[in-house]
């Protein structure tokens, strides 16, 4: 939670920094491109998530781990989904989910830190500064009238995605933080006279402060007449998807939602963790898809999906798996053209007992940057990837 004390909390200084997004030709962004990040914290096992069963080699190389061919939710011949993820196998059959295989980089690398931080920057080489997301809002922003919530966090702290030279993203625990900022006249009065006082000598942090406080103040209002129509889990994801939820259907002007959920470091007792989590997850993103529908934003929002690494292709001696490399990512939303993407998981061919990437991330980050966000991937990630057709027109 963001606490409230004598001086306004470090964001807000900064945070209406980020005005209008626009085209680099000028015009407004195309108002069909929001982007929800979903991050599964901690390295999840793309193998039981979505499960290779007519692999004879899978059940070789993980003999009590291994999900039992009559359990798999099968989505084709080779493929399936792990048992707990009926939902998300409902969009799967309802086209509205794609799931590219061995997603991964070059030299991968199995520390939990190093690896998001790589994936978060978009940069293996860790050559670049910032995250992907806040280099894409440095190049957006122009001289327009300013908007301070076109892109979010929810988080505790602001993940390296969303760091940005220019653009400052705020990042909130929960939508609670912003009635608390902004929820009590007497609290938001305090805070506005901080804004008067302490900086009087700098009207631009001024008209800052001001800027956030009355975006805040406008979410407030908005996010207390929307209820959600679906029935959300407790659990962070149900938490998570009923928040981003809350804010599209309150802020016109959101284009970028980012939120996380850990857990999925599974050496030990896999099956019973890694089941709760995926079924948090594929509950959630279910009971969203469903709210956008009822809501008529589903063709304007995209769902993206990763964690860190997956998991070795062997089971470990305690019920689980260690770190490993190449994982499936998914797209899910009404415009993504569903399907599987890439070949199936290579098990006769493995690198150091990891799965080989086949798909660079960046190739999605450049296909959700060019075709879906209206950025210049080439400037962002500073290389051009080639793109991968994963959304309908």
């Amino acid at each position: 939670m963001i606490a409230v004390g004598l001086v306004a909390p470090p964001w807000l200084s900064t945070i209406a920094r980020a005005d209008m997004i626009k085209q680099e030709k000028g015009g407004k962004v195309d108002p069909d491109c929001i982007l929800v990040v979903c991050q599964l914290s901690g390295g999840n096992d793309g193998l039981n998530t979505v499960v290779p069963w007519a692999n004879a080699r899978y059940r070789e190389l993980r003999p009590t781990l291994a999900i039992s061919e009559s359990d798999v939710l099968k989505l084709n011949e080779t493929m399936g989904l792990h048992p707990s993820m009926a939902g998300l196998a409902s969009l799967y059959k309802a086209g509205k989910v794609a799931i590219i295989q061995n997603v991964g980089y070059p030299n991968p690398n199995r520390s939990h830190f190093k690896s998001m931080d790589i994936w978060q920057s978009a940069s293996p080489s860790t050559s670049l500064k910032g995250g992907w997301v806040g280099r894409y809002m440095d190049s957006k922003l122009d001289k327009g009238p300013q908007n301070p919530v076109v892109a979010m966090g929810l988080s505790t702290e602001k993940p390296l995605a969303l760091q940005a030279s220019h653009a400052s993203i705020p990042c909130f625990a929960s939508l609670a933080d912003i009635r608390t900022m902004v929820g009590d006249p007497e609290v938001e009065k305090m805070l506005r006279d901080i804004q008067g006082s302490a900086n009087a000598n700098d009207k631009v942090v001024q008209d800052a402060n001001k800027a956030a406080l009355d975006a805040m103040s406008y979410l407030r209002d908005r996010l207390a007449k929307f209820t959600p129509k679906q029935q959300y889990g407790t659990d962070r994801f149900g938490e998570g998807f009923k928040q981003v939820a809350q804010i599209l259907a309150c802020s016109p002007m959101t284009r970028v939602v980012y939120f996380q959920a850990g857990g999925f470091d599974t050496h030990a007792n896999q099956p019973t963790t890694q089941a709760n989590l995926l079924k948090g997850f594929s509950d959630g993103v279910t009971a969203f898809q469903a709210e956008m529908e009822t809501l008529g934003l589903d063709k304007k929002v995209v769902v993206m999906v990763f964690s860190e690494f997956g998991r070795r292709c062997y089971e470990n001696a305690s019920s689980g798996t260690d770190h490993g490399a190449a994982a499936p990512m998914f797209l899910i939303g009404s415009r993504v053209k569903g399907g599987f993407y890439g070949e199936d998981p290579d098990l006769d061919n493995l690198q150091n007992g990891d799965l080989a990437f086949k798909t660079d991330f960046r190739q999605i980050y450049a296909t959700a940057l060019d075709h879906w966000m209206g950025g210049d991937s080439e400037l962002i990630l500073a290389e051009k990837f080639p793109s991968v057709d994963l959304f309908r027109a």
